[in-house]
């Protein structure tokens, strides 16, 4: 009889729960309830990286994703007035292709993802660490040893792209208005009214 250990069972627990949320978040119909969705399955992908020692990518996913970029989607989605109905007749007519698209995904990896490829004794189980490993300092050791070069390079370009998205939102457009923040504080009263004396006339 095959008996499953608590961590395996805590493995599949939220296996199961980050499948399940990330299916509710394309068949859901209210985008916020899907954003929420999307919370839950960051969530439970933390919690399993968790279990493989991995607590740096695990809070790192939780404080960027969730705390910054779920923040921002469901801030823009509760700020703008979403008409629904077009979504849920598209979500409807493209119901049949979608399915197909899953079940050629699914099955894609199945042969890759197979038990001839995987298991435990292919791939041997992490090993467990003392109480005093720290993840980052690993990941950190590593990083900026063998892959310094590679995360430069990254870093550089990182920062080429910011600064090509500033320079492409301060480019001036021919036909449209700008504000000037230092005029509008300098205004003067005299500067933008004018009184105009004029006699009183009687009909």
């Amino acid at each position: 009889m095959f008996e499953l250990t608590g961590q395996q069972i805590v493995f599949y627990a939220f296996s199961f729960m980050l499948i399940a949320s990330a299916l509710m978040v394309i068949t859901v119909r209210n985008p916020v309830r899907a954003a929420l969705f999307l919370v839950l399955a960051f969530f439970s992908a933390a919690a399993i990286w968790l279990l493989l020692e991995a607590e740096f990518l695990a809070i790192t996913l939780v404080l960027v994703y969730v705390g910054a970029v779920m923040v921002l989607f469901l801030f823009v989605v509760m700020m703008l007035d979403i008409n629904t109905a077009p979504l849920q007749e598209g979500f409807t007519r493209y119901l049949p292709l979608g399915l197909a698209v899953a079940v050629i995904i699914v099955f894609e990896l199945s042969l890759v993802l197979g038990p001839e490829n995987f298991g435990l004794d292919k791939i041997a189980a992490p090993i467990a660490h003392a109480a005093d490993y720290s993840n980052t300092k690993a990941i950190g050791l590593i990083l900026y040893t063998d892959y310094v070069y590679p995360f430069e390079i990254a870093s550089v370009i990182l920062l080429v792209a910011i600064i090509a998205a500033i320079a492409l939102t301060f480019r001036r457009r021919k036909g449209t208005k700008s504000q000037k923040p230092e005029e509008q504080v300098a205004v003067r009263r005299e500067d933008r009214v004018r009184i105009v004396k004029m006699k009183a006339e009687k009909r």
